[in-house]
């Protein structure tokens, strides 16, 4: 027998799963909790859905309609908030510029996406006028100030953001359409090639926004969350929607506080005066704010924080514990919406001690609902969950991008055999949690072994006088491979001779059994800085290109 469809009578409503279904609860339980924008600006629930009306008012008098794309360019603010919601909400497709890239970078995905309209931040517009006689299809620019200074630059403006919404109506007929239609467009970083367009349905948010929800706030662990939440992201919101957590913490009318552009003083203020409860942003971040000289003058032990985008090493999950942060990894790309798997502390392990306790928080995490996570060899078969076997990761979830925008062959690449392939290579533990052990293409091949560049981090790190590291593999004509270690030393250890000390640390760990022999560097490099992508990972291409120098 085949399966049986379910009947339904015309008049049934089929509800569509969109965007605006997720802003609806929050004017019902919090009409009055607070949005704040640095310094500069708060207002309510009640005032986020008039503005979102506005803007949506607004756009179509510049004549956005279904189907057309509007690009933002702005650092985490209450407006990008607004948009987040506006522009889907209207049928069109949301544009987050990847402002960090180059220019030229910049104007391929303008083109690319065929934006048809421009939000810029004044401050951005550098990035945007070298490029604007390239630009192909935008027909309107608007200008979002920050102050009251009109800029200086050639680029002329169809309105400025808060002009163009004061007269408008705070009501919108949001209309209904097809869930699986286009709702968001944003691009990778481009390390090789072109930046590629990454793409997301009003269906796979609002099932992302409830992935999220089942996976950070309904299980007993030590970073539950709920409504009485204070919310402050440190990821950028052009970078995968925040992971997604703004439309989750919209949901569910949480506080929310957008810091703007990233300054480590106005970070830590935000979270004392404005008492963030929960945050997420990339290792560098926290490198950033527990190295501040401020770090040890508020208290931040009421501050969860969720870690993605790189390996949250072991030194610098210590380190922020000490700060009295509660520290774990997540785990999800851009290609993925992007949880899959949080590093969730089960309630028998809460009797373990701090040592033990780090490493679950290093781990990458177990699989939150609906999230169909295994490991494979090279021949596309499963190995073993046993914390030892190694294999390529892959994913199936109902959230993950169907592909590349206009990229046909990447993305077959990306899907084959219906397993979206993640280059990750990783492990799964009996209890079921994931780590991942090295990028396929950052794993160092030295002497007929692969060695993880992530596990030479993460020793390395635990050293006190090491305040950053990165692992590459540089050719070598004998073993095909050596490891090289690039270290940023604490300041009060700057000018020290410590490399034989610190390769000690890696002998140490061989001679325990936990590193092969060809895992021991032959060199380490003492570096002031780090290079990074723009969204603050480790650059692994551009330190192998300058490591070879």
């Amino acid at each position: 027998m085949g399966v049986k469809i379910i009947e339904r009578t015309d008049s049934a409503y089929s509800y569509p799963l969109l965007i605006r279904n997720l802003l609806s609860n929050s004017l019902m339980r919090s009409p009055d909790q607070e949005i704040i924008y640095r310094d500069k600006m708060r207002y309510t629930y009640r005032e986020l859905h008039a503005r979102v009306a506005k803007l949506a008012n607004a756009l179509e008098d510049l004549g956005v309609k279904q189907g057309d794309t509007v690009a933002v360019m702005d650092y985490d603010s209450h407006r990008y908030l607004e948009c987040y919601f506006a522009i889907p909400m209207m049928g069109a497709i949301l544009h987050t510029v990847h402002i960090r890239l180059s220019p030229e970078q910049i104007l391929y995905t303008i083109n690319h996406a065929e934006d048809d309209v421009i939000l810029v931040n004044s401050e951005l517009l550098p990035l945007l006028e070298p490029i604007m006689d390239k630009v192909e299809t935008v027909k309107k620019i608007i200008l979002i100030k920050e102050t009251d200074k009109d800029p200086e630059i050639s680029i002329s403006f169809d309105d400025e953001y808060e002009s163009m919404l004061k007269n408008q109506s705070s009501e919108f007929n949001f209309p209904d359409f097809d869930e699986n239609a286009r709702a968001t467009t944003f691009y990778t970083s481009g390390t090789t090639g072109n930046p590629k367009g990454v793409y997301y349905s009003h269906r796979q948010l609002v099932l992302h926004t409830f992935g999220l929800m089942t996976g950070l706030c309904a299980f007993d662990s030590q970073g539950i969350m709920n409504s009485g939440d204070v919310y402050m992201p440190l990821t950028p919101m052009f970078h995968v929607h925040a992971w997604g957590m703004p439309y989750l913490f919209t949901m569910l009318g949480n506080k929310q506080i957008y810091p703007g552009r990233y300054e480590p003083e106005m970070i830590l203020n935000l979270i004392v005066k404005e008492k963030v409860t929960f945050s997420h942003c990339v290792p560098t971040i926290i490198h950033m704010l527990v190295n501040s000289p401020v770090i040890n003058k508020v208290d931040l032990s009421n501050w969860k924080v969720v870690i993605g985008g790189s390996a949250l090493p072991k030194g610098l999950c210590t380190a922020a514990m000490k700060a009295n942060i509660n520290i774990y990894s997540a785990y999800g790309m851009s290609e993925t919406c992007p949880l899959l798997t949080v590093a969730h502390i089960k309630p028998h392990m809460r009797e373990w001690d701090e040592e033990k306790q780090i490493d679950i928080r290093c781990k990458t995490g177990m699989p939150i609902p609906l999230v169909d996570l295994d490991i494979i060899d090279p021949m596309g078969n499963p190995v073993p969950h046993d914390g030892e076997h190694t294999g390529e990761v892959v994913v199936r979830a109902p959230w993950l991008t169907q592909g590349y925008l206009k990229n046909h062959e990447k993305s077959e690449e990306l899907w084959r055999d219906g397993w979206l392939h993640t280059d990750d290579v990783g492990n799964i533990d009996k209890e079921g949690y994931l780590k991942i052990t090295d990028r396929l293409k950052d794993v160092i091949k030295t002497g007929g072994e692969w060695v993880s560049s992530l596990e030479l981090e993460d020793i390395i790190s635990q050293h006190n006088a090491v305040s950053e590291a990165a692992a590459v593999g540089i050719p070598d004509e004998k073993w095909g491979e050596r490891p090289v270690i690039l270290v940023v030393l604490k300041d009060e250890f700057k000018g020290q001779d410590l490399e034989d000390e610190l390769k000690q640390v890696f002998v140490k760990q061989f001679e325990l059994g936990n590193l092969p022999k060809y895992g021991i560097p032959d060199k380490i490099m003492f570096v002031d800085s780090i290079a990074k992508t723009g969204v603050g990972k480790l650059d692994k291409k551009l330190i192998r290109t300058q490591v070879k120098k």
